[in-house]
């Protein structure tokens, strides 16, 4: 699943945005890619087609929303260093169930905090202030959002959708046309009842199989949504609401006060911006493929991920090169290197120093490798 010149669900900068992106239109106006069988009236919704549902995404009747959100994420992942931390973290959603309470108010207040035992993380939006406090660490990130883009921008730190609209949100911008549009009628999430919007890649080479979203009946704000790999029948990543409110949310959960004694890094505005060719985090990812199956190529520093005598042990980056050769090896027409397989994803670091990721198979991403 990939947007913005291929970056994938799994880029270190996720957008956080509360509300499906403008360009929609276009795809409801020309049509061509939304079914037109209407989800059933049984539970008492009037009937919709998938082109009215993508309608009805554009403005949800709802600005704020609060509530508890489950995620359930079966990727298939080895145990990574960075999912082994202590307590509640964004990475922790990487695997397992996990749980969060959401609060926004659809005018620049928004907080996740994000639930393990008896430790918290918090992300808290006020404003163009976004504050990450992680209550095991006792540390606080500042970050300044640019004026340009206030809207949209979130920390780096978070690395899978932490509530279900910001899921959707990904999954509708990529829509194009690989992607078929369906609804297969109406089901009940946190006690509502709601329609759902399937999309199903056209295309053989993905790994996912679908994605389905439950838009409120009443509201039409993502309750829930499912990603389906082509590997497993019950959904590899599932994120929704147990319990939701459309009520006012009370702008105190938006007031942020760095604890006594906790660690502030400040991150100033201009540490949002996106990287260019210029910039010291490289040039961007060589883009093979289209649509579902797209590929992401990146070359990775020759030190990213090696240790040295002087790094800790428990440094991340020693820490994954160790997972990274535990890895299988593999070889093609590309070279050689190691491979990870997900039930959504796989990726394939080169011993020359390439990094493939994609939804694809180990197949196609060693296309993808060949042909770069």
């Amino acid at each position: 699943m990939t947007h913005d010149g291929g970056v994938t669900v799994f880029d270190r900068n996720p957008r956080l945005r509360w509300a499906v992106p403008a360009t929609l239109v276009a795809l409801i106006v020309g049509g061509t890619l939304v079914g037109s069988v209407a989800a059933s009236a049984d539970s008492g919704l009037p009937p919709l087609t998938a082109q009215e549902l993508l309608v009805q995404a554009q403005a949800p009747n709802a600005t704020s929303v609060s509530g508890t959100v489950e995620a359930i994420a079966d990727l298939g992942l080895p145990e990574l260093p960075m999912s082994s931390s202590r307590g509640a973290s964004p990475t922790a959603m990487l695997s397992g169930t996990n749980t969060a309470r959401v609060w926004s108010d659809g005018a620049g207040g928004s907080r996740v905090a994000l639930l393990a035992d008896a430790d918290e993380y918090d992300i808290v939006r006020n404003g163009q202030d976004v504050w990450a406090y992680s209550n095991a660490d006792r540390t606080v990130e500042h970050y300044v959002l640019p004026d340009r883009d206030a809207s949209t921008e979130i920390p780096a730190n978070v690395s899978l959708p932490s509530t279900p609209q910001e899921a959707a949100t990904q999954a509708l911008a990529a829509i194009d046309s690989s992607t078929a549009v369906t609804t297969s009628g109406v089901d009940r999430v946190a006690g509502r009842d709601v329609y759902e919007l399937i999309l199903t890649p056209k295309s053989s080479d993905t790994l996912v199989a679908k994605v389905v979203i439950a838009m409120d009946g009443a509201t039409f704000v993502p309750l829930r949504v499912q990603v389906y790999s082509t590997q497993m029948q019950e959904p590899a990543f599932e994120i929704g609401f147990t319990s939701v409110d459309f009520g006012a949310v009370d702008p105190a959960l938006f007031a942020f006060t760095p604890p006594a004694g906790a660690t502030v890094t400040e991150h100033p505005a201009g540490s949002m911006t996106k990287p260019t060719t210029d910039a010291p985090n490289g040039p961007k990812p060589t883009v093979v493929g289209t649509g579902w199956s797209t590929v992401a190529i990146m070359t990775v520093p020759a030190d990213a991920l090696a240790g040295t005598d002087s790094t800790p042990a428990s440094d991340s980056g020693t820490q994954a090169a160790s997972m990274l050769q535990s890895l299988p090896t593999t070889f093609g027409a590309w070279g050689s290197g190691k491979v990870l397989e997900g039930t959504l994803f796989t990726a394939i670091l080169t011993d020359d120093g390439r990094v493939a990721i994609g939804a694809v198979s180990p197949t196609t991403l060693g296309a993808a490798l060949a042909a770069s």
